[in-house]
């Protein structure tokens, strides 16, 4: 059974637009997925001192992977494009986060869907608001637009 999913996309190592292009060409070409919508990029300050921008982006993916199939899968097109995991929020080739999966609510010791942080991550938030209506609800019941209200537009830049 097919499910809408949203990606999570992130760099800010190595010509950081061109690891989102090249990530969107791998997720396209995913087993029994489909590429249904891409938000815009954008800028947005790092979480950790001293690193570079990051550029971000969502996208909706229609899946007929397992939650876990489909992790395994992103983490694999992240190792391909040179991701190292050396430190928590450090510096990235490709960062590669389910968002939301259908109307799921996970909390598996390697999943959790609703992303445990994206209510607090403006460079999350805006570029989803591109791919959803404006009365989108999470699985959780919190809708969007009440996220979006208590996560200013700051530090963001649409590229």
């Amino acid at each position: 059974m097919t499910q809408r999913a949203y990606i999570g996309l992130g760099s800010n190592l190595a010509n950081p637009q061109a690891q989102l292009r090249s990530a969107l060409d791998a997720l396209a070409q995913l087993p029994d997925t489909r590429l249904a919508g891409v938000s815009s990029f954008y800028a947005s300050d790092s979480l950790s001192p001293g690193q570079p921008r990051y550029t971000n982006a969502v996208a909706a993916l229609d899946t007929s992977l397992a939650p876990l199939d489909l992790l395994d899968a992103l983490q694999g097109i992240e190792a391909d494009q040179g991701r190292e995991r050396k430190e928590r929020w450090g510096p990235r080739t490709l960062d590669l986060d389910i968002l939301l999966y259908a109307d799921q609510v996970i909390d598996e010791p390697r999943l959790k869907v609703p992303h445990y942080h994206m209510h607090a991550r403006p460079f999350v938030l805006y570029p989803l608001a591109e791919l959803v209506p404006e009365d989108f609800r999470l699985a959780d019941q919190r809708t969007l637009a009440s996220l979006l209200a208590d996560c200013p537009f700051v530090g963001l830049e649409r590229l």
